[in-house]
C-alpha cells in the first residue's frame, strides 16, 4: 500500500502520553496507537523505545518498523541513542519516540531528546512520545518534596503544553503496586526497594494528583483559547474559581476565609482575591491592611490581584469574567438602609452586572453600621452629569413651587439664599456648567416670582438689580470653587491609585520578580488587558522582537497593538484588549519607566556577574601561575635529575641505584600526572564542558578503582555488596572518590589507615572517607572546596586542587559532598549519592 509523502511545508503534530509514575502503561499505549495507525495505512516507524525488560512492551514492538540507533563512544564505552538523521532520511508520517525527558550522551546532535523531537516536528513529521509528571520542569521542586528525590532529567513545560494532544494514562496506586510486585515493571531484585521507597502509596497518590491538576490546567488553557477564538464572553463553569472582592476593611478577612471554604468543597478549585484601586474618589484602604489580606489569601493557597477601575463593581465583574470565575464573594454593604435607598451598594451592583456569575453576599459584623462614607464619584462621571443637568433644570422650578406654597410672602433675601444653596448643591453633584445653568434659571425665577413687580421681568428697585447680579456672580464663584475642589479630590484619588499600582510593581521587583515578564504580567493584570508585550527593535534590520509577553495573542509589532507606550527609542510596551483613556496613560508611562529600570537593572547585574566571573578567573589564573612555578617545577626537576643520572656516562650505577632512580622517575611522573589531571578537570568545570552520563551503577565498580594504588596499610574498605545501585556517572564519581581518598591519605595521622565505609538510607547511598588526621576548624571547612587552598598543608605534593575538583565533579553528577569531624580527631568526608534511576524514575 502506498503512503502519501511527508508534507515538509507544515509542522508535525505532537501527541504526548502523560503519566504519574513509571509502569502505568504509557509506552504500551503509544505502541498500541502505532499499530492502530499502521492498520489504517499510516506510515509509522519506531524511532526509539526503551523496553526496560518488560515483556509486554517488547511484544508490542513486533510487526513495527524499528529504526536503527546511533552508536556513540563516550569515555571508552559504547552507548546507543535516538538517530535523528535516520528518521529524517526515512521521512515517515509518524515517529514513535519514547522518554521525552531523556538526556542524550555527549556527542549527540542535541543535549535533550525533546530537542530531537522538535526537529522532527519542524520537518513535518508527527511524533508520539511519553513523559511522566515528575519530569516537568515546573514541578521539580514539588516532586523532590514528595519523593525526596530531585529529578535530573526534565523537560520544559511549554514543550508538553504546546502538544496538539495529551493523553493521560492513569492507574490507581494499588493497581500500580500490584504490577510492580508481579514483576511487570522492574527486575525481581529491585521490587522490594521500590515498594518501600518511590512506589509507596502516599508518593503515588501525590504524584497522581499532581498529574491530574497539571493536566486540568492544560485543559483550562485550551478552554480559554476556545472561548477567545469563538468570542464567548460569558464564563463557562468548567472549574470552580472563586473571586473574593477585597476592600481592605476588617470584613475582608471574613470574606477571604468564606471564599476559601467554598473553594475547598471541590477539588481543583481556585481562590482569587481582587482589590480595586478606585480612581473615582472612593475612600481607599490603608496599604498595611491590603498587605495583610494579601498574605492571608496566599496563605490559604490563593492568588491576590490588584486592578484599577473608576467603577469598583464593574472592575470586579470584568476581572471575574476575564478569569472565567464561577462565583464572586462580596460583603454586605456597610452603609445604612436609607443610604442604600439613594444609591446601590457595590454588592448589589456587582450582582446586577454579573449576569453569568454567581454572587455570594456575606454578612459580617460591620454590615449596616453606616460607618463607611457614602459613595462619591468624579465631577465628570456620566451618571452625575445627567443628575446635575436634571437638577439644574428642575431644581429651580421645584424650589419656586415649594416657596409659592408656603404661607405668607417669602422675601427676596430668603429666596436668594435658598437659590444660592441650590446652585452649590448642583455644583457638588455635577460640576461648573450645570451650576451656571442653575444660577441663570434661578436668576430668572427670582426676578419673575420674587422681585417686585412680580410676574414681570422688570425690576423696580436698583438695589434688587444689584442683589440679583451679586447672586449670579457669587453662585458662579462658589460653583467654580466647589467644582475645582471636586476635580482636585478626584485627581488626588487617581494619583493614589496610580501610586498603589506602581508600588505593587516595585514590590514585585524587591521580592525577586525583577524580570521583564513580571512587569508585563503586572501591567496586564492591573489594567485588565488581553495581552501586553515588551518589544525591542533590532537597529540593524529595523524589525521588532518580543523581550517578554503576557496574555493571549500578544502584539509582536507596535502596529498590531491598540496602545503603544515608548520606553526608549528601541523599546516599547504594546497593549491589546482596549484603548486606555488619557487618565490611564500617566500610569502606563510610569510602568514603562519601571520596565526600563528593570531592564537596566538586569543589564547591570549581568555585567556585574560577568565582572565577578572575570575577577575570579583572574584570581584563579594568578594562583595557578604562582602554583605552577613551584609545584609543577618540582616533579619536572626531579625527573630531569633522575634521567640525567641514568643517562650520564660518568655515572657508574649498580642495580639498586638504577632501580632507585627509575622509582624516583615513576613517582615524580605519577605526581605530575595527578597535577595535570586536576588542572584539566578544573578547566573543564570552569568552562562547563563536563557532561555526565548518569546510569545505574554499583559502588563495587567505582570504589576499588578509586583506591587503586593504595595498600591495605593506607586504605581499608567496608563497602557491602548488598548496597542498592546508585545514579551516577561512574567515571566522574571515581575521580571524586580518588581525590578525596588521596587527600585523606596525605593528612591521616599516626600511620592509621583511611577507612572507606558505605551505607544506604531511604533514597541515597552514603560513602564515608574517614581519616584520623589533625582535622579542620569550621572556618577552614568553609574554604576547603575553593581552588588552590592548601589550608596549612606544607607538603610539596599538590596544587590545592583536589577537593575543588571533587566538589565540582560531585555537583555535576548530582552528588552531595560534606565534611564532618571524626570522633576522636580527624576529618570525615561524606559523599551522598542518589539511588539508581531504575528505582526512582
Amino acid at each position: 500500500m502506498s503512503t502519501p509523502p511527508v508534507d515538509r511545508a507544515r509542522k508535525g503534530r505532537l501527541t504526548v502520553y502523560f503519566g504519574a509514575a513509571p509502569g502505568v502503561g504509557k509506552t504500551y499505549a503509544m505502541l498500541d496507537e502505532a499499530h492502530r495507525r499502521g492498520a489504517r495505512g499510516t506510515d509509522v516507524v519506531v524511532g526509539l523505545v526503551e523496553t526496560h525488560g518488560r515483556a509486554g512492551v517488547a511484544a508490542q514492538l513486533e510487526g513495527l518498523e524499528i529504526m536503527p540507533r546511533r552508536v556513540l563512544d563516550y569515555q571508552g564505552k559504547e552507548f546507543t541513542e535516538f538517530d535523528v538523521d535516520a528518521v529524517l532520511r526515512r521521512a515517515p508520517q509518524v515517529a514513535m519516540v519514547d522518554e521525552l525527558a531523556h538526556t542524550n550522551v555527549p556527542g549527540s546532535r542535541h543535549t535533550k531528546r525533546w530537542e530531537d523531537v522538535l526537529e522532527l516536528l519542524e520537518a513535518g513529521i508527527d511524533v508520539v512520545t511519553t513523559v511522566n509528571v515528575q519530569h516537568l520542569e515546573s514541578l521539580n521542586d514539588d516532586v523532590a518534596a514528595i519523593t525526596g528525590v530531585r529529578q535530573r532529567e526534565t523537560v520544559p513545560d511549554h514543550v508538553v503544553r504546546d502538544a496538539d494532544q495529551i493523553q493521560l494514562i492513569d492507574l490507581p496506586p494499588s493497581a500500580l503496586r500490584r504490577r510492580l510486585a508481579h514483576g511487570a515493571i522492574y527486575r525481581a531484585e529491585q521490587i522490594d526497594a521500590s515498594l518501600s521507597s518511590y512506589f509507596r502509596v502516599g508518593n503515588l497518590t501525590a504524584l497522581r494528583e499532581l498529574a491530574l491538576l497539571w493536566l486540568a490546567d492544560r485543559v483550562d488553557d485550551a478552554l480559554a483559547t476556545y472561548r477567545r477564538d469563538h468570542r464567548i464572553d460569558q464564563p463557562w463553569p468548567a472549574r470552580e474559581r472563586i473571586v473574593v472582592a477585597v476592600t481592605g476593611g476588617s470584613e475582608s478577612e471574613t470574606l477571604i476565609r468564606r471564599g476559601a471554604r467554598i473553594a475547598q468543597r471541590a477539588a481543583g478549585s481556585e481562590l482569587l482575591g481582587v482589590h480595586v484601586l478606585a480612581t473615582d474618589g472612593l475612600p481607599s484602604a490603608p496599604p498595611r491592611a491590603i498587605a495583610a489580606q494579601r498574605v492571608l489569601v496566599e496563605s490559604l493557597g490563593g492568588e491576590f490581584h490588584t486592578v484599577i477601575g473608576e467603577d469598583v463593581a464593574a472592575a470586579v465583574v470584568n476581572f471575574a469574567t476575564a478569569v472565567n470565575a464561577t462565583m464572586i464573594v462580596v460583603g454586605v454593604s456597610r452603609r445604612s438602609r436609607w443610604r442604600e435607598a439613594l444609591s446601590e451598594s457595590n454588592g448589589v451592583e456587582i450582582a446586577r452586572l454579573a449576569e453569568n456569575v454567581d454572587v455570594h453576599l456575606v454578612n459580617h459584623a460591620s454590615a449596616r453600621t453606616g460607618r463607611r462614607r457614602p459613595t462619591r464619584s468624579t465631577a465628570q462621571s456620566a451618571r452625575r452629569n445627567i443628575a446635575g443637568w436634571v437638577l439644574a433644570l428642575l431644581g429651580p422650578a421645584a424650589l419656586t413651587g415649594i416657596l409659592a406654597l408656603l404661607p405668607g410672602d417669602v422675601g427676596l433675601p430668603t429666596a436668594l439664599l435658598l437659590f444660592l444653596a441650590l446652585t452649590v448643591a448642583v455644583a457638588l453633584v455635577a460640576g461648573l456648567w450645570q451650576s451656571i445653568l442653575s444660577a441663570v434659571i434661578g436668576f430668572v425665577n427670582l426676578n419673575y416670582f420674587f422681585t417686585p413687580p412680580t410676574g414681570r421681568l422688570t425690576i423696580a428697585e436698583p438695589e434688587n438689580v444689584l442683589a440679583l447680579v451679586v447672586f449670579v456672580l457669587v453662585a458662579i464663584a462658589v460653583a467654580s470653587v466647589v467644582d475645582l475642589a471636586a476635580r482636585r479630590t478626584a485627581e488626588a484619588f487617581r494619583a493614589r491609585a496610580e501610586a498603589s499600582a506602581l508600588a505593587a510593581v516595585s514590590r514585585s521587583v524587591l521580592t525577586g520578580e525583577d524580570t521583564a515578564q513580571a512587569v508585563v504580567a503586572r501591567l496586564r493584570e492591573t489594567f485588565n488587558l488581553e495581552a501586553v508585550s515588551l518589544l525591542a527593535r533590532d537597529s540593524a534590520r529595523g524589525t521588532w522582537h518580543a523581550l517578554a509577553t503576557d496574555g493571549t495573542d500578544p502584539a509582536l509589532d507596535p502596529d498590531a497593538a491598540q496602545t503603544v507606550v515608548t520606553i526608549d527609542p528601541n523599546r516599547v510596551l504594546a497593549l491589546r484588549g482596549r484603548v486606555l483613556h488619557a487618565s490611564g496613560r500617566s500610569v502606563l508611562e510610569a510602568f514603562a519607566g519601571q520596565a526600563g529600570l528593570v531592564l537596566e537593572y538586569r543589564r547591570l547585574r549581568e555585567q556585574a556577574d560577568q565582572a565577578q566571573a572575570l575577577q575570579q578567573a583572574d584570581a584563579a589564573r594568578s594562583a595557578l601561575l604562582a602554583a605552577v612555578s613551584h609545584d609543577l617545577r618540582t616533579p619536572l626537576a626531579t625527573i630531569r635529575a633522575a634521567v640525567d643520572g641514568l643517562a650520564s656516562p660518568e655515572m657508574h650505577l649498580n642495580d639498586d641505584d638504577t632501580a632507585a632512580l627509575v622509582d624516583t622517575v615513576s613517582s615524580a611522573t605519577a605526581r605530575l600526572e595527578r597535577l595535570i589531571e586536576n588542572l584539566l578537570d578544573l578547566s573543564r568545570l570552569q568552562t562547563g564542558s563536563v557532561r555526565p552520563v548518569l546510569r545505574a551503577t554499583s559502588l563495587d565498580e567505582v570504589v576499588p578503582l578509586a583506591t587503586e594504588g593504595f595498600g591495605p596499610d593506607q586504605v581499608s574498605m567496608d563497602v557491602p555488596e548488598t548496597l542498592p545501585l546508585v545514579s551516577t556517572d561512574p567515571g566522574l564519581l571515581e575521580r571524586v572518590v580518588a581525590n578525596i581518598v588521596s587527600n585523606a591519605v596525605r593528612h591521616s595521622g599516626n600511620g592509621a589507615p583511611v577507612r572507606v565505609l558505605a551505607s544506604a538510607t531511604r533514597d541515597r547511598v552514603e560513602l564515608r572517607v574517614v581519616d584520623t588526621g589533625p582535622g579542620l576548624s569550621d572556618d577552614l571547612k568553609a574554604r576547603m572546596f575553593e581552588p588552590f587552598q592548601r589550608l596549612g598543608d606544607s607538603s610539596p605534593d599538590g596544587l590545592g586542587l583536589g577537593l575543588a575538583v571533587a566538589q565540582g565533579l560531585a555537583a555535576a553528577v548530582g552528588v552531595e559532598l560534606t565534611a564532618d569531624d571524626t570522633p576522636g580527631g580527624g576529618l570525615t568526608m561524606v559523599i551522598s549519592i542518589p539511588l539508581a534511576p531504575e528505582l526512582l524514575t
